[in-house]
């Protein structure tokens, strides 16, 4: 199992420590920087800025928005990315969601499956340097009887095929991701529920597209905060407003993503009242009704020894690339947490 590293957005707060965090995980040997976008930074600026200050590590986007660029865009920027890191970028892509898709881009957040399906399509077609011409429901290359004519992307590639991945948390969309990605980006994943929230549907796909597992990268991220066992309780404290924010805000009462994998987990009534109370305007109240047990499932706390055996359980549940959200008030408090995935991966023997 390797390690990743996730900045998350910039703007923040914490932006001028990213890239030192960026050279440590490079330095140490971790295997890609994530990168995020939602309505704030884009992903693809402050992926450049690390590539060109990094040596080593690769450099990926978790997520570029589908609604937020035309694939042949993103397909012109995968290039470019890949090319000027030397080969370092993973692609990764997701629909957001409907407030971002339809409030921030205008877009209708309808048919998720099939948008995605399209577009992975034609990222693919046009990074092959062919002809580009695509015949879609949601997108037809070139527009019919205009001056358009098809067109090859001029700006080659560093490698022939630039890994793809999908940021997926339902079933029907991570049995598509198993099936058309080489990756899967997921987030709050415990390992005891791993089996039936994501691989199922993932080998799924796979087999629908006549392949395994072997070979497909299944990459959670998951928040890391170093201190004493006995203080796990107010570590996982740390991250009550951010289970909250997704269990309870990230979406409407009816399409909330995370709420739904919360209940798939065996939350149900703790995902009612977080969803209840911050809809409501009562933040206080959703942090409090967040279960310690699932913050400590869907997180790695305490002592190197703690989350090196938890290393070893999300290893045995199929993860390939354990990705890193190391937290701390201070750059060496996150250093010393991103130094502590590091020793914990070798203690676990999984380096």
């Amino acid at each position: 199992m390797q390690l990743g590293i996730n900045l998350g957005y910039w703007g923040a707060g914490m932006d001028g420590d990213n890239l030192a965090v960026a050279q440590e995980a490079d330095r140490l040997g971790y295997a890609v920087c994530w990168a995020a976008e939602a309505y704030g930074s884009d992903a693809a600026t402050v992926l450049s800025w690390v590539a060109a200050q990094t040596e080593r590590i690769d450099v990926g986007s978790a997520i570029f928005q589908i609604p937020a660029r035309q694939p042949a865009m993103t397909a012109m920027t995968a290039a470019t990315l890949d090319s000027l890191s030397g080969g370092r970028f993973r692609l990764g892509l997701g629909v957001s969601g409907p407030q971002v898709s339809e409030g921030w881009y205008g877009v209708t957040f309808d048919k998720p499956l099939a948008r995605t399906r399209e577009y992975v399509e034609i990222v693919r077609k046009a990074m092959t340097r062919e002809r580009l011409s695509y015949e879609g429901r949601h997108w037809t290359l070139p527009l019919p009887g205009g001056p358009g004519k098809p067109l090859k992307l001029t700006v080659h590639p560093e490698r022939e095929h630039i890994p793809l991945y999908i940021a997926a948390i339902g079933p029907k969309n991570l049995e598509q991701t198993g099936e058309i990605a080489d990756g899967a980006l997921l987030i709050f994943p415990a390992a005891e529920h791993l089996e039936e929230t994501a691989i199922r549907p993932l080998r799924a796909g796979r087999e629908k597209a006549g392949l395994t597992l072997d070979g497909f990268d299944v990459c959670p991220t998951l928040p890391l905060a170093l201190g004493e066992d006995k203080d796990v309780a107010a570590l996982a404290d740390t991250f009550r407003p951010y289970t909250a924010l997704y269990v309870g805000g990230m979406g409407s009462r009816k399409q909330n993503f995370y709420n739904q994998l919360a209940r798939r987990m065996g939350y149900e009534q703790a995902a009612d009242e977080i969803q209840d109370a911050y809809l409501s305007g009562d933040k206080q109240g959703a942090d409090a009704a967040v279960p310690q047990e699932l913050i400590d499932r869907t997180t790695l706390l305490g002592s190197v020894e703690r989350i090196a055996d938890r290393m070893k359980e999300y290893a045995a549940a199929g993860v390939t690339t354990l990705t890193l959200a190391p937290a701390g008030f201070t750059l060496d408090e996150r250093l010393a947490s991103l130094r502590a995935g590091t020793e914990a991966l070798e203690r676990a023997g999984l380096a």
